[in-house]
């Protein structure tokens, strides 16, 4: 017997590998395809003196290459949030026990806020060079004194105005931030029962995580931030919102916050001051008053929904060039000046304050919080004099629910204009002037409230930011226009807008004012707020919130 040469044992290794591959996928060999098909292979057999020729490499297997490109818009996340929006009762606890929860949280900690003296602040300061209000670390914020102006002709449309007023200046970024998971097969967001000194009620609930850059970095050397790790580390899971988006533009100047949704990729231990809670559920406190926080609001306006397919009376590239056009006609400078001698303001021992006793308070507390990351300090806040109105005027064109929007100039934007509500003011302001002079639409509004109640869409009392404000609130309305301000022409300034074209525009940053937000916010909670309810429902919601009382 003939020993086997290495050539042939080659061939023998390379055959079987073809014969491999064959009997995988007959396609990769025509000869074994014409077999499979019933067909005889003839093989010819080269004689044994004469070389044997290569044979040819077989055929790699077609692979369908994994796809790198995907679609631009996540359809899926916008479905799940409407499944979670529909879902009024959660797998860990039903919509009516939630305040009896935060009423538990509040009674498992120490909670106390006290007005002080500034001199009993412990850490700040007056500068002496600036009199502005400082942390002696050098972070959290400032309080100090700004000038704005607006021109008129010819370098903008004005009216002209000047005025100066103290501000928080706090240049970083915090983050707001909702996480969600699965429970039962429907999305529930992760809420906080978080304390701010500011808070009329003190504890609402809150994103998952609200904090700022000073907190998380632990710049007060308190304890750390819980579940951050799910919004600024390596290891996050699904984004479904990300978006840079204005503070309080009259009482900040230049402020954003990170606006953030992520899906959680795997379990998550809650702790015992957060609870799982659907959108539908949030959506029904937000019916109530002082129950669901300003930052809470405004991530919950960022969330992703599914288009309705309507028309609008504006196309968004129409939408969008108004904008524009509305930041390019208003001439706005505002300059950071010292708060020491602001003009119109005067400092007291326990405040400063406007020299006509309006518009708004800088005050000094001493805070016991036992649930913070620091459970005893001092600090500065604004106090607000008299509740403010934040209010869209809503109606139909062709059967399309459209609110009336306000380009509003605020000292402390940082692109000069941002879209505010039909009516965003404190009347207490102007409760000296005669209503001639009141700003556009405000008097509708509050007669709306006096003696209209079937006009009234949505009604509740929210505060406002709680860690900078004191008792900061306004009564958010959504109201029925009727009779000329209802005209499909408002005045310069305004604009008719549908409320997807709102959500669209939240997705993305500086483009809607934190009073917008929180009634777009709003909006998305309550149907009747868009004319699908009757006009009792709408009544009796009108009138559980009027006044700012709290619904049983």
């Amino acid at each position: 017997m003939r020993a086997t040469t290495k050539t042939e044992a080659a061939m023998a290794e390379m055959e079987a590998a073809q014969e491999a591959v064959v009997k995988a996928d007959p396609e990769a060999d025509p000869e074994a395809s014409r077999e499979a098909a019933g067909h005889e292979a003839i093989a010819t057999e080269p004689r044994r003196d004469e070389p044997r020729p290569a044979a040819p490499p077989a055929e790699p297997r077609h692979r369908t290459p994994r796809r790198t490109v995907r679609p631009r818009v996540d359809a899926d996340a916008a479905a799940r949030v409407a499944l979670s929006a529909g879902t009024t009762e959660g797998a860990q606890l039903s919509t009516s026990d939630v305040r009896g929860w935060l009423a538990e949280r509040a009674l498992a900690h120490a909670f106390r806020v006290d007005r002080i003296p500034f001199a009993a602040l412990d850490g700040w300061s007056f500068r002496p060079d600036t009199g502005n209000l400082a942390h002696r670390s050098g972070r959290f914020f400032t309080v100090e004194g700004l000038h704005v102006t607006e021109e008129a002709e010819p370098h903008g449309d004005g009216p002209y105005a000047d005025w100066y007023q103290p501000v928080i200046s706090q240049p970083e970024v915090g983050v707001l931030g909702l996480l969600v998971r699965d429970v039962g097969g429907v999305p529930h967001f992760l809420m906080q029962a978080k304390m701010e000194p500011g808070n009329p009620n003190l504890l609402q609930l809150a994103p998952t995580v609200q904090a700022t850059r000073s907190n998380y970095t632990r710049a007060h050397r308190g304890g750390r931030v819980r579940h951050l790790e799910h919004f600024v580390g390596p290891g996050r899971g699904r984004v479904l919102a990300d978006v840079l988006q204005s503070e309080h533009g009259s009482w900040f100047f230049r402020k954003s916050n990170r606006n953030m949704v992520v899906e959680a990729a795997g379990d998550v231990p809650a702790g015992d001051d957060f609870v799982w809670l659907t959108l539908g559920q949030i959506n029904e406190l937000l019916h109530e008053s002082n129950v669901v926080n300003m930052d809470a609001r405004t991530v919950l306006s960022c969330l992703p929904h599914p288009d309705d397919g309507a028309g609008a009376l504006l196309t968004d590239t129409e939408l969008l060039s108004w904008i524009t056009g509305e930041r390019a006609r208003h001439h706005v400078r505002a300059e950071r000046v010292p708060l020491g001698g602001l003009p119109g303001w005067r400092r007291g021992t326990h405040a400063i304050e406007h020299e006509a006793g309006r518009y708004f308070r800088v005050v000094a507390v001493s805070v016991r919080a036992g649930s913070r990351e620091v459970t005893r300090w001092t600090q500065p806040l604004f106090e607000p004099v008299g509740r403010g109105v934040a209010a869209f005027l809503i109606r139909e064109f062709d059967g399309v629910p459209h609110v009336l929007a306000h380009a509003r100039v605020e000292g402390g934007f940082l692109d000069t204009v941002e879209l505010g509500p039909t009516v965003q003011y404190t009347p207490d302001n102007y409760a000296h002037l005669p209503a001639a002079e009141w700003p556009p639409f405000l008097d509708s509004v509050l007669r709306a409230v006096r003696a209209a109640p079937d006009r009234i869409r949505y009604a509740a009392v929210h505060a406002e930011e709680g860690g900078r404000f004191r008792n900061a609130e306004s009564h958010y309305l959504v109201v029925a226009a009727e009779g000329t301000d209802a005209s499909a022409h408002p005045p310069p300034g305004y604009a008719w807008v549908t409320p997807p074209q709102l959500r669209s525009l939240a997705r993305h940053g500086h483009y809607l004012n934190v009073q917008a937000r929180t009634l777009l916010a709003c909006l998305n909670a309550a149907p009747e707020a868009t004319g699908r309810t009757d006009r009792a429902d709408r009544a009796d919601r009108a009138d559980r919130a009027d006044g700012g009382g709290t619904r049983a």
